[in-house]
């Protein structure tokens, strides 16, 4: 363990990181000091102090409380949308990559019209046509994600469906669902698990995108987007901190994700180990 902790310290720094976010997330009614919608008009707009460490919006809510519990949407968000677009993206990558053919042609060109719209503009349209809910933006997230998923595995599964492995298991009678499951996916799951820990970042900045909007999670559920959207309006004012901690909240998830999704692909390819 320590010659691996030596090897690769920025994957220990970056589950770290990761792992906090999750604990603040799980445990966020015991850290934040107070309930993140409750209304308290006689502590609107306090800076921060020792009461309120990021201090009170114009309603008296305090804004750290607001920013622990927003953790809880935006990794909500990040693994349950990736969780649909890896699912969907790999079974098709999976099935067009070693059927070929017709099959492939098809499942490439529909994912090809899904590319021509740009990752961000697409959730918008898919979230404002289903209704501004969190769930529909988990599910505009996980659509946005398909394509991604869908042409890594299929250029994995083409890399390996013609080696000796393969051929011999062919040969033995092995079924195809026997050998796509058993010998082709195990042996791509590294660029996947990677791809997966770099997409929870980008799921993670677009539903604060969407929440911005209005397109995500509905008032008075805390969001860093949102959050971030209501206090712009107090800038002006130089009431800074309303947006700092949403702000700060977001700066953190997207780059402790980054960072880990990085460390990740650093220990996992086989040439930079070698070359190690």
């Amino acid at each position: 363990m320590r010659w691996y902790l030596r090897r690769h310290p920025r994957l220990f720094i970056g589950g770290g990181l990761v792992a906090l976010l999750i604990l603040v997330a799980i445990f966020a009614p015991f850290i934040a000091p107070y309930d993140p919608t409750a209304v308290d008009v006689s502590q609107t707009l306090e800076p921060p102090g020792p009461a309120h460490w990021l201090g009170t919006d114009d309603l008296g809510r305090d804004v750290f409380s607001r920013t622990v519990y927003g953790a809880r949407i935006s990794l909500s968000v990040g693994l349950i949308a990736v969780s649909i677009g890896f699912t969907v993206g790999v079974t098709i990558g999976l099935i067009a990559g070693y059927l070929g053919g017709l099959v492939d042609l098809l499942a490439m060109r529909a994912i090809d019209a899904l590319l021509a719209f740009p990752a961000l503009v697409l959730a918008i349209s898919i979230t404002a046509a289903l209704g501004p809910q969190i769930q529909n933006a988990m599910i505009a997230i996980g659509v946005v994600a398909v394509p991604l998923y869908t042409r890594l595995t299929r250029g994995q599964v083409l890399s390996v469906r013609e080696r000796d492995y393969i051929t011999a298991a062919r040969t033995i009678g092995a079924s195809g669902r026997r050998i796509v499951l058993r010998h082709i996916f195990p042996n791509i799951t590294n660029p996947l698990v990677v791809q997966a820990t770099l997409s929870i970042a980008f799921a993670i900045l677009a539903e604060a995108t969407l929440s911005f909007l209005g397109l995500g999670a509905q008032p008075p559920t805390p969001t860093w987007g949102a959050d971030i959207n209501y206090s712009q309006r107090w800038l002006s004012n130089l009431k800074w901190w309303m947006s700092v901690g949403p702000g700060l909240g977001i700066f953190l998830a997207v780059f402790s994700f980054n960072y880990f999704g990085d460390a990740l692909r650093d220990a996992l390819d086989p040439r930079i180990r070698r070359s190690g």
